[in-house]
């Protein structure tokens, strides 16, 4: 696997790449892709990483608190 499907152009301009933060910062799943998805909408997919930060937000009430948003 080539370093560019490691970390992918959409994550370069940034200090810290999720991958990195999320490991280090031994995140839960669901706020590993929150994390993910919101840190990258700008310089990929827009609303639609979003609406996926959205997604991952809501499973994670529900998992925690038995709740939807």
């Amino acid at each position: 696997m080539s370093k560019d499907n490691i970390i992918p152009s959409h994550y370069t301009n940034m200090r810290i790449p999720p991958n990195v933060y999320i490991t280090q910062n031994n995140l839960e799943w669901e706020v590993g892709n929150i994390v993910k998805y919101i840190s990258r909408y700008k310089n990929k997919n827009g609303i639609e990483d979003l609406r996926k930060a959205k997604k991952y937000l809501e499973l994670l009430c529900e998992r925690v608190y038995g709740e939807e948003l």
